[in-house]
């Protein structure tokens, strides 16, 4: 006993070519993978049997497709090929403009890339063009950067937006308090062997006293805040690279901005704030551990008594002195703070892009922490101050 099923789905026009007229060949009907591999698997092949003259132009008409899927594109695709390789030139007309794209995108996937002419003559332009571009993107990008977290600071200041105080605190605790003791440690280091080689030299003139001038008002204006702001470049601006971009890769970012909330006031201003505010308080711990090493040193090697250190330390350094570290301190953190957070927001979905990415940022802060010390000591001097 036999019977006819009547429970398959309804099937589209069949895939089908149309004649050949005037060039012209029409791509008729559904060509999608059910069409073509149950109904009709045998047409992909069939277009190399419809007759042809001598190899000519060819025009391919979708006009009358009523479907297309990725599948019947590649068949298409497949076909366009083989019929170049014999000779045909095949242009397109027609249809819907997603059909033609998609079929000329499977086309231009095996084509083999054009020869470079005169590379070598062409390389050191092509290069210089690019560290140009890359460059304006980069100033592009920290401009952006920049912009979004002063706008989000004058909302905090002005009260229009909420602090996170907990957050703020634990920054604080991970990015100023944990580097206290390195910053100690390497000041110190610093003003004994700053403050060494000067004795040595001062020795020639009598003049070795004068120590406690050099180094403390070199450790106060330059040196302190200096190492304070390498140390927190290197090491929590690094830090808040690799968890942005950690973020970026888990796509933690987009599911912030999906929920409604501002990534900058969630996951940046806590750490902007701490470095901000943590810094000056940070290179001015480098400063007197600096001091200290310093009067160490003159102890040791000069026979400078740690209480005539101490007066002449009295009669030399003032608040200008002071202030002068105080002041650069909050614009270094917020150079690093911006460029933490760029290169963070760059990162993309590989561990290699965020050791990039991270690596860049330490190198990028070190190198614009250094060139603001610079501008402002060039300043202060100008200024008298």
């Amino acid at each position: 006993m036999s019977h006819t099923s009547n429970d398959k789905m309804p099937s589209g026009p069949k895939p089908s070519f149309g004649s050949l007229k005037n060039n012209e060949l029409g791509i008729v009907g559904a060509w999608t993978a059910n069409e073509l591999v149950n109904t009709q698997p045998k047409l992909p092949g069939a277009l190399l049997q419809i007759d042809l003259n001598e190899p000519t132009a060819l025009v391919w008409s979708f006009s009358n497709v009523a479907e297309l899927d990725t599948f019947g594109a590649t068949a298409l695709a497949a076909q366009y090929k083989k019929l170049s390789k014999l000779g045909y030139s095949i242009t397109f007309e027609g249809g819907e403009h997603r059909h033609l794209e998609l079929v000329q995108k499977l086309i231009e996937l095996d084509k083999a890339p054009e020869p470079v002419k005169n590379v070598r003559r062409t390389l050191p332009i092509d290069t210089l063009g690019r560290i140009i571009v890359e460059a304006g993107k980069e100033g592009v990008d920290f401009v952006t950067v920049q912009g979004q977290i002063i706008v989000s600071l004058l909302r905090m200041i002005t009260l229009r937006g909420p602090i996170r105080f907990a957050a703020v605190v634990n920054q604080f605790h991970e990015i100023i308090l944990r580097a206290i003791p390195i910053v100690i440690l390497i000041s110190l280091v610093v003003g004994v062997i700053l403050t060494q080689q000067t004795i040595e030299q001062l020795k020639n003139f009598g003049a070795i006293i004068f120590v406690v001038d050099l180094s403390s008002i070199l450790m106060l204006r330059e040196i302190g805040i200096l190492l304070a702001a390498i140390m927190v470049a290197g090491r929590s601006g690094s830090a808040i690279t690799a968890e942005i971009g950690a973020m970026r890769m888990r796509e933690e970012i987009d599911a912030l901005e999906v929920m409604g909330l501002d990534t900058y006031r969630a996951v940046v201003m806590p750490r902007v704030i701490a470095l901000i505010v943590g810094l000056p308080a940070l290179g001015l711990i480098g400063a007197l551990a600096g001091i200290l090493g310093a009067a160490l040193a003159a102890r040791i090697t000069g026979g400078v008594a740690l209480d005539v250190f101490v007066a002449r330390l009295n009669d030399v350094v003032d608040l200008q002195s002071i202030a002068v570290g105080l002041i650069k301190a909050p614009l270094m953190a917020l150079a690093i703070a911006i460029i933490a957070v760029q290169e963070g927001l760059q990162v993309s979905g590989s561990t290699q892009s965020l050791g990039r990415h991270t690596t860049a940022s330490v190198v990028k802060s070190i190198f614009i922490v250094i060139v603001l010390d610079g501008i402002f000591a060039v300043y202060f001097g100008a200024i008298g101050f």
